[in-house]
């Protein structure tokens, strides 16, 4: 009997990739049109966040308005309401982003969220969650705790984009790590590696918005 040939690294890892693929395959597949869309312009948006593009805010919209559908169809009644009022709250900071064009182009107009604005959103976050959550619950929303606690923190985390402030960012981190617990809960696979990338593109603008600030207090310290 021939013995058999131990299983070698290169082979393992091309099982790997193999699998990956074969499961970014399988969720594209499945997905909706919607969920499609919703994953190309949220990465774009994204993005060019990341990289101070007034562009972030259109299509941002866009993407809002394809996860309205989906998540209607999901019975993600929060996430739902939280696209509309997000499609608003982009509005609103792509006219922020307007009034001062320069300052997308630099480190200028990003700061740290002051004690009191930090303060004020950190209390106000508690009656907003439990506020949610009863909506929720009455409508018979599918993850009515969970919905409400990513609809407040993404409000928060998008107020504070809109007003450069860097610690935008860890919250949304937060709030990636719990999207993709639900999307992966309710079988929205491609939602999840959607936020996935949401993820590691939150942290590249994390380290990136700190390195200009930080360049800019250098320079002024020059």
């Amino acid at each position: 009997m021939d013995t058999p040939v131990p299983s070698q690294a290169p082979g393992t890892a091309g099982s790997l990739w193999v699998a990956a693929l074969e499961l970014v395959h399988s969720a594209v597949t499945q997905a909706s049109p919607w969920e499609l869309a919703g994953f190309v312009t949220g990465l774009a948006c994204v993005w060019l966040v990341v990289v101070r593009h007034i562009w972030n805010f259109p299509i941002g919209i866009a993407s809002c308005a394809c996860f309205i559908v989906l998540f209607c169809q999901q019975r993600l009644f929060g996430e739902a309401a939280l696209q509309l009022v997000f499609i608003v709250m982009n509005f609103h900071g792509w006219i922020l982003w307007s009034v001062r064009p320069r300052e997308n182009d630099d480190a200028k107009g990003i700061g740290h969220v002051e004690t009191t604005e930090a303060v004020v959103l950190s209390i106000g976050m508690v009656p907003l969650t439990g506020a949610l959550w009863g909506l929720l619950t009455l409508l018979d929303g599918s993850a009515p705790l969970l919905d409400a606690v990513i609809t407040a923190l993404s409000l928060v985390a998008q107020w504070l984009l809109n007003r450069k402030r860097i610690e935008s960012w860890p919250v949304w981190i937060v709030v990636d790590v719990l999207t993709i617990t639900l999307g992966a809960w309710r079988g929205l696979y491609l939602l999840s590696a959607l936020y996935l990338s949401y993820l590691a593109m939150c942290v590249a603008g994390w380290l990136q918005w700190r390195a200009g600030v930080d360049k800019r207090g250098g320079e002024n310290d020059a």
